[in-house]
C-alpha cells in the first residue's frame, strides 16, 4: 500500500511516499518483508548448536585437544550471534512509535555489526590459544577429536543451510549464515588434524591447522564488518548508486535540478531516500508520483520523502 502527499507552500511542496509491499536489500537483491527470516530457523540453531557446545567442549577437555576446545568456543560465540540476529529480526518487526517513528529496523544493523565483532574476538582468543599450545605441544586423543569434530562439521553445515537462501537479501541473516559457515570450516579443520595427528603422531598439526581456520574465518568476516559499519554509519546500502538515483531523477520530465539527495539502510533489508526536486512542470502532483514510482520500480526503495521545488531556495547554499 502506498501513501502520497502533496502540500503547496508558496514555491515549493513536499511529498512523502511509503511502500510496504516490497524492500530494498543490501545485496542489490529484492526482498518482500521481515517475516521471510522465519525466527524458527534462529530457534533451531540456538537450540542444537548449544547443546553441541556443552558436548565439544566437555570432549576436547577429555580429549587434551585445543582445536576441540577452540572449535567449542567458536561454537559459542556462534551461539551467541544466532540469539542477537534472531532477537534483531523480532525487534525489527515492532511497530514504530511516537519516539522511535523508523521503528527497530536499525536493530539488525547493530546484531550484524556484533556478529561482524564477535567474530574477530573469537578468532583472536583461538589465535592465542592455538599459538600456545604450538609451543608446548601435547599428546592429543586423535580418534575422540575427529567424531566430535565431524558431528559438528554436520550439526554447523545444516544450520548454515538454513540460512543460506536469504543470506544475500539481509545482512542480519549473512551474519548468522557466516558464522554457522565459519564453524563448519573449523570442524572441518580439527577432523583434518585429528586424521593427520593418528596416522603422523604430529601433535603440532592440532595447533597449526587452527590459526589456518583464524585465518580463513577472518577473511570472510571482512565485508560482514565493512557493510554493517557502512549502514551503521547511514551509508548507501550496497546495491545502490547513489549517482545512478540522481541521474534517473534528473531524467525525469521537466526536472531541472535535484540537492540535497540522501540515500541510507533503515535497517539491513529497507532503504530509505529523501531528496529536492527543482522543476518547471505544472503538475506536482503528478511529478511527484513519477518519482516515487521510480524510486520503488527502478530501486526498490521502500521510503521516500521528496520535496519539490519551481525554484531554488534561497537557504540552499549547496544547490
Amino acid at each position: 500500500m502506498a501513501h502520497d502527499h502533496a502540500h503547496d507552500h508558496d514555491d515549493h511542496s513536499h511529498g512523502h511516499g511509503h511502500s510496504h509491499g516490497h524492500s530494498h536489500g543490501v545485496g542489490g537483491h529484492h526482498h518482500h518483508g521481515l517475516a521471510d527470516t522465519g525466527d524458527w530457523r534462529y530457534a533451531v540453531g540456538l537450540i542444537v548448536n548449544l547443546a553441541f557446545v556443552a558436548c565439544e567442549f566437555t570432549a576436547g577437555v577429555l580429549a587434551d585437544s585445543t582445536a576441540l576446545m577452540a572449535d567449542a568456543g567458536h561454537n559459542l560465540s556462534d551461539v551467541l550471534g544466532l540469539a542477537m540476529a534472531g532477537g534483531a529480526a523480532w525487534l525489527a518487526r515492532r511497530a514504530a512509535g511516537p519516539k522511535r517513528t523508523y521503528g527497530y529496523g536499525k536493530a539488525t544493523v547493530l546484531a550484524a555489526l556484533a556478529n561482524a565483532l564477535l567474530l574477530i574476538f573469537a578468532c583472536g582468543a583461538i589465535a592465542f590459544e592455538a599459538v600456545r599450545r604450538m609451543a608446548e605441544p601435547a599428546p592429543v586423543a586423535s580418534g575422540v577429536i575427529m567424531a566430535v569434530a565431524g558431528l559438528g562439521f554436520v550439526i554447523n553445515l545444516g544450520t548454515a543451510l538454513m540460512f543460506m537462501k536469504d543470506q544475500h537479501k539481509d545482512l542480519n541473516v549473512r551474519g548468522a549464515y557466516l558464522h554457522m559457515m565459519a564453524d563448519a570450516a573449523v570442524s572441518l579443520g580439527v577432523v583434518i588434524a585429528g586424521a593427520v595427528i593418528l596416522f603422523t603422531g604430529w601433535s603440532l598439526i592440532d595447533g597449526a591447522v587452527s590459526l589456518v581456520i583464524v585465518a580463513v574465518i577472518m577473511a570472510g568476516t571482512w565485508g560482514l564488518l565493512k557493510d554493517s559499519v557502512n549502514l551503521a554509519l547511514d551509508a548507501a546500502p550496497n546495491g545502490l548508486d547513489v549517482d545512478e538515483i540522481r541521474a534517473a531523477l534528473l531524467a525525469l520530465p521537466g526536472v531541472t535540478a535535484v540537492h540535497d539527495l540522501h540515500v541510507w539502510g533503515l535497517s539491513t533489508t529497507d532503504a530509505a531516500l529523501t531528496a529536492h526536486l527543482v522543476h518547471d512542470r505544472p503538475d506536482a502532483d503528478a511529478l511527484l508520483a513519477e518519482a516515487q514510482g521510480l524510486a520503488r520500480r527502478r530501486f526498490d526503495i521502500s521510503h521516500t520523502t521528496l520535496q519539490l521545488e519551481t525554484g531554488v531556495l534561497p537557504d540552499c547554499p549547496s544547490c
